[in-house]
């Protein structure tokens, strides 16, 4: 009798090789099977008005608007917006040899930039002051200052 021409170790190569085709094979179709089942739509949540996640869609509520009251550009200032153009407030700093200081609003508590130049009178640290606000290089600053008394 003959010997095989085909070693052991090549039968285990084949064999291998074999398996590892039909794994591929079978891994390709369970895709393909996993494809038709959802993809991108079992992927997809929606968030609701309350910021919860849910797998429905949310439904559209269509509110009306009258063309009436649709404003286009910038409303007209009315004497009712205006703001009191005259402030009171307390000197919280203020150092003399620079010049300038910070004045704090009664009405809101803001802080309010103050130069030497835009005071009426001499200031210092805890005066009561009356004063007008106006738009500064860095923010509102304070003009026409002068002590109450």
């Amino acid at each position: 009798m003959g010997r095989s021409k085909e070693t052991f170790n090549k039968k285990e190569v084949q064999k291998k090789k074999e398996k590892r085709r039909q794994d591929k094979e079978k891994k390709r179709l369970a895709k393909k099977e996993s494809e038709k089942k959802g993809g991108l739509d079992d992927m997809i949540a929606y968030v609701d008005e309350f910021g919860r996640f849910t797998s429905t869609p949310p439904e559209h509520k269509k509110q009306e608007i009258k063309a009436e009251e649709i404003e286009i550009g910038i409303p007209k200032k009315s004497d009712d917006d205006e703001e009191d153009k005259i402030r009171k407030g307390t000197v919280s700093f203020f150092n003399d040899s620079k010049g300038y200081g910070f004045i704090k609003d009664a009405e809101n508590g803001q802080s309010v930039f103050v130069h030497i130049n835009n005071t009426l009178e001499d200031i210092k640290e805890g005066n009561l002051v009356s004063f007008e606000v106006e738009k500064g290089k860095q923010g509102p600053a304070a003009t026409n200052v002068k002590v109450v008394r």
